[in-house]
């Protein structure tokens, strides 16, 4: 498997010789600086490219090429975005670039309320918590409906959490909440949020799955032309959150999803912390049942809480059992290889490491500090050496 690193071009205090020094040899990133619906011009595509080239590394991911929300929602004329996204396709797989992560979240990406919760021995890690994103969408947000989407328990702290609650609290909750979109340009305050939101009334489960397949039915053929693999990635959390949908949450979503368009260049991104926070998700099964179409791996863990709140884990000392993981992916990577396949070798990174030592205080992105993701990959990298050899 490949070791790679997720970076963010110009916007990351993490450089790339530093990056080099880890280990990992692919770099994962994507043009954030671009807003969401235009085109990666290739000379912009082939700039970065040549960036990390020259520091011995190959840019091997582009995560990600994000999908305008106007298209998660089906909203007006979207010939132009779909134009778009295949033509920012047909640039990558010219410079070289043949694996793109995305999403379709709705409105936000992954989202904590918690940036900076202590770990044992000293670090920071990040942390959703239940009655806090309770205490965010009913008393701050006012949507009253999420009374509905929490137990009494949790209802109960989130008043409890609310009340006593200074400007500064509710502000730093907002940020927190807020951090899942590096590179993106919408940030929202109470208001906005509560405007982005409202363009979303009548879409449910059903309106969001068809805007994904009609999706997955304009950009797929492109990708089996070009030999290129889009990958989904889990919804994070993987649940319905501010009363949007998700759908990318589930063994049963993932199947969904692989028979709305049924073709190789439609695949997942094994994210084993995404899915390990849904406490029905056995991650190392639904690794078995979908290998061939796993294209990226994000290897990170996570340790649940029963009212739903959960929290980064060390990589080999959360709720998924990484080993067996990763012998499922070792496994599917030794049947391609045997058959001779391009994309025998799967990419992996290690994902949302805890912040410790000099990384505390650095200002790197959430979840995304070198020491953390470094400890990460390290201990990854001794588990495949051991399954490899043994």
């Amino acid at each position: 498997m490949m070791e790679s690193w997720r970076w963010y071009g110009p916007l990351d205090k993490i450089t790339l010789p530093e990056i080099r020094q880890t280990g990992a040899t692919g770099i994962v990133t994507a043009l954030h600086e671009i807003p969401y619906g235009e085109v990666w011009e290739q000379a912009a595509i082939e700039e970065r490219r040549d960036m990390i080239a020259a520091e011995g590394m190959v840019w091997n991911v582009a995560e990600s090429l994000p999908i305008h929300e106007n298209i998660k929602r089906g909203e007006g004329d979207l010939e132009p975005l779909f134009d778009n996204y295949r033509t920012s396709m047909e640039n990558m797989a010219a410079a070289g670039i043949h694996t793109i992560c995305y999403n379709f979240m709705p409105l936000l990406d992954w989202t904590r309320t918690d940036l900076q919760s202590p770990v044992k021995g000293g670090g920071t890690c990040l942390r959703f918590e239940a009655h806090r994103m309770a205490a965010f969408e009913i008393h701050m947000l006012g949507r009253d409906a999420a009374r509905d989407d929490y137990p009494a328990d949790v209802l109960e702290k989130a008043a409890e959490w609310f009340a006593p609650s200074t400007k500064a609290d509710q502000d730093d909750l907002l940020k927190s909440i807020m951090s899942g979109l590096p590179g993106a340009y919408d940030r929202y305050d109470i208001d906005g949020l509560r405007t982005a939101l409202a363009r979303y009334d009548g879409i449910g489960r059903a309106e969001l799955r068809e805007n994904y397949r009609r999706f997955l039915e304009e950009v797929i053929p492109t990708a089996e032309r070009l030999g290129m693999r889009l990958c989904v990635h889990p919804d994070d959390p993987p649940r319905d959150i501010l009363g949007l949908p998700r759908i990318v949450s589930s063994e049963d979503d993932l199947a969904w999803i692989m028979e709305a368009v049924d073709s190789v260049a439609n695949g997942i991104t094994l994210c084993s912390g995404s899915l390990g926070a849904n406490p029905i998700n056995d991650v190392p099964a639904i690794a078995k049942r979908f290998a061939d179409r796993i294209h990226f791996v994000h290897l990170r863990n996570v340790r649940k809480d029963a009212d739903g709140s959960f929290e980064e884990a060390a990589h080999l000392e959360g709720d998924t059992d990484m080993v067996a993981l990763s012998r499922v992916l070792l496994d599917e990577q030794n049947r391609r290889t045997a058959e001779g396949r391009a994309d025998a070798i799967l990419p992996f990174r290690p994902d949302h490491g805890h912040e410790l030592l000099t990384d505390i205080g650095r200002g790197t992105f959430p979840g995304y500090p070198v020491i953390g993701r470094m400890r990460g990959l390290a201990e990854i990298r001794g588990v495949l050496h051991a399954l490899s050899a043994g």
